[in-house]
């Protein structure tokens, strides 16, 4: 579904397209490999490296796109709020990193009737 939006979004474009990565590790972004350089010994990896999307608009505008499912936030059954509150920690560092997060959860793109991006 994500390919789709995407597709339908930038059909008619020959230029100006953003790239859009799958399973991309963030450190294969090139502006998060010259903030690591820049930046020396003092910081800390993100937790969660791993993106489910990376959009690359341009040589400093990023977005990541994130579909969860109940893995995200749940044990089993069970909602753990750990769980959460360790995900949107980390997507408040990306945030102060320079990206922006949205995040889908897995039901909803489940559902019929048209993606609204």
């Amino acid at each position: 579904m994500v390919f789709d939006a995407y597709a339908a979004r930038y059909k008619d474009k020959t230029f100006d397209v953003p790239a859009l990565i799958p399973q991309v590790y963030l450190h294969f972004d090139p502006a998060a490999q010259l903030a690591r350089r820049t930046a020396g010994q003092n910081r800390s990896p993100l937790a969660r490296q791993w993106m489910d999307f990376l959009l690359l608009f341009s040589s400093s505008h990023r977005v990541v796109l994130e579909v969860d499912g109940k893995q995200h936030y749940a044990e089993g059954e069970k909602a753990i709020p750990r769980l959460y509150s360790e995900m949107v920690a980390e997507d408040r560092r990306l945030r102060l990193d320079g990206y922006e997060v949205y995040r889908f959860g897995g039901a909803e793109l489940l559902t019929s009737g048209p993606a609204r991006c």
